[in-house]
């Protein structure tokens, strides 16, 4: 049985959501059998368009999860909206601070002990990269699924830049887009297992996952990824904003 036939909250928002996101695009998903249909898991996809939490959630519901994300911890504190995305099992982080780390493992734990996925943008920010490639990654992603146990299934996305082009908030409904999700097998962290995770542990972690949702994205663009993946810090750029 998948997690999604459970009754839950997300039943409302697929009621609602799904209707709409039909109408704008054709999810062709390919490999869906790899994604686990039980016991907790660290989903990570490609990032490159202010929709794709969007476009991801609708592919992981209909690959069978539920679509719970890291989410910043000022948005749950919304009246309203912040008791809707605690329902539905979103994950509030600190951006920074101390008291990050502690507060995403906490609820990775709770992951743990209720099954659940979440799913984690591991470069952090829409990528730098000008062709749209997967840009250096962060560790917190890493760093949970070493320190629980908990399986990292690396995704690809290709085509939701049609639908909402990088750093644009314009929707273009028309025609209907297709979005390619490819999912990955479960990225083989053995070798780091009972290592200290310190900043070359993590490191050499998270480049075996982005390596991973690379070679994904290389399979659905039919094209190779520069050699040397894009870092922000050397082409002088910041971690967030437009540019």
């Amino acid at each position: 049985m998948s997690e999604r036939s459970k009754p839950s909250i997300f039943w409302l928002f697929a009621l609602f959501a799904l209707p709409i996101m039909g109408l704008m695009v054709k999810f062709r998903l390919h490999d869906r059998e790899k994604m686990p249909q039980t016991g907790a898991a660290i989903i990570t996809p490609n990032h490159y368009s202010n929709i794709d939490p969007v476009v991801i959630g609708t592919a992981t519901w209909y690959l069978g999860r539920l679509p719970r994300f890291m989410a910043k911890a000022s948005i749950l504190k919304i009246p309203v909206l912040g008791w809707i995305l605690l329902k539905s099992g979103q994950i509030p982080v600190e951006r920074g601070g101390s008291t990050r780390s502690s507060a995403a493992l906490n609820a990775a734990k709770e992951l743990v002990a209720k099954e659940r996925t979440v799913i984690v943008y591991p470069e952090g920010s829409l990528t730098r990269d000008p062709d749209m490639w997967p840009m250096r990654g962060k560790s917190g992603a890493v760093r949970l699924a070493l320190e629980l146990d908990i399986p990292i299934i690396p995704v690809a996305h290709w085509g939701t830049q049609q639908l909402m082009a990088r750093y644009s908030n314009k929707l273009n409904v028309f025609p209907r887009h297709t979005i390619d999700v490819k999912v990955g097998d479960p990225v083989d962290l053995s070798e780091f297992v009972g290592k200290p995770l310190d900043n070359k542990t993590l490191t050499a972690a998270t480049n075996k996952v982005m390596d991973a949702i690379t070679a994904l994205l290389e399979d659905l663009r039919g094209e190779s990824a520069p050699e040397v993946r894009w870092n922000p810090a050397e082409h002088n750029q910041s971690e967030t904003g437009r540019f």
